[in-house]
């Protein structure tokens, strides 16, 4: 087996590969490691077939949908599973086939009703369901510490005790375990009965995930997120430095027209010298008013550069091919001690 670990913070992905056919399959992808993925796989001559998440993720992006729609590969989850661009349903006891290898199907509900586990070879990748050291909460949408007893007790953990557990998280960089070893020395499953395991489950009082609303929100739909849109739009427009927009206005440029996008509270308070000003959520519909030349050079601005870059491409998609952004926005202006001016 081929196999590599690559890990995103506390968040673990799994590539696992057939030495024979050099088909792949990836788990539990993160869309910050896109590139990692693929140039790995490329680097080990491998080429993807599935792409596999455990469980609707709350606390992290998945990058599966992403990669389905690059590579044209199933997108591997449990029929529970909300996401409407899974497009292989696997249940208890399914099989897919890897070359020579076998990844074997458990459904593991608990931390989420769709949660699942793989077991491949010597090997179970756990997701959610059994951590090292710990095991998912249960207290974020459709989990269920009732059914994770089951799922742990009467399931997963009747496995080898010599299997290695590979988790869908690690917060102690323990990397993996064993089966054997979490029955012996994982505190929560010390609990063995059913009503203490329950009420132990029930009064952890761990924090929400950070990004809970927006993870569940485009692992369940399939929608962008906001680090995506921000970087779609950096990737379809320039951008112009601080002392190069000085440089520009110190030359008396006429043909730069600098655009502050940001409300009017904030324009009036401080902008670049002679900027005119058209919120971002006008843009679209004042522009041919504010802007009749779309052959203009436009430099848009906003507090931290991030507004200014989807209005930069919203601009050029309405055909204002030669605007730009400005790279660090008002905030780093103001910090650089460049000019201002207020209204």
């Amino acid at each position: 087996m081929i196999f590599e670990q690559i890990a995103t913070g506390g968040c673990q992905s799994y590539i696992v590969g057939c030495p024979d056919s050099r088909a792949a399959v990836l788990i539990d992808p993160e869309i910050r490691q896109i590139d990692r993925y693929l140039a790995a796989v490329a680097r080990d001559g491998l080429r993807i077939r599935y792409l596999i998440d455990t469980h609707t993720h709350a606390d992290h992006f998945s990058a599966t949908r992403e990669l389905g729609s690059r590579l044209g590969v199933p997108v591997v989850m449990h029929p529970l599973s909300p996401a409407p661009f899974a497009t292989l349903r696997v249940y208890a006891g399914d099989m897919l086939a890897l070359g020579s290898l076998r990844l074997e199907f458990m459904h593991t509900p608990g931390h989420t009703r769709d949660s699942m586990c793989i077991r491949v070879e010597d090997r179970v990748f756990t997701g959610d369901t059994l951590l090292v050291g710990g095991t998912g909460r249960t207290d974020l949408p459709t989990g269920n510490p009732d059914q994770l007893y089951d799922s742990l007790f009467n399931g997963l953990l009747k496995l080898d005790p010599a299997l290695k557990v590979f988790p869908g998280h690690d917060y102690k960089n323990q990397g993996s375990s064993t089966i054997g070893r979490e029955l012996a020395e994982n505190a929560r499953l010390q609990k063995r009965d059913r009503a203490e395991f329950i009420d132990m489950m029930n009064h952890l009082n761990i924090a929400a995930p950070t990004h809970l609303t927006e993870a569940l929100r485009t692992n369940m739909t399939g929608g962008k997120t906001v680090t995506q849109l921000l970087a779609e739009a950096a990737s379809k427009v320039p951008f112009v430095s601080l002392p190069e927009l000085r440089h520009r206005l110190e030359q008396s440029d006429n043909s730069l027209i600098v655009m502050d996008v940001r409300e009017k509270d904030a324009f009036d308070a401080a902008h670049v010298r002679g900027a005119v000003h058209l919120p971002r959520g006008q843009l679209e519909l004042r522009v041919n008013d504010v802007l009749p030349d779309p052959t203009a050079r436009i430099v848009t601005v906003c507090e931290f550069g991030k507004i200014s870059t989807l209005a930069a491409a919203s601009l050029r998609d309405l055909g204002f091919l030669r605007a730009a952004a400005l790279d660090g926005g008002m905030k780093a202006w103001r910090e650089g001690g460049f000019p201002v001016e207020t209204s």
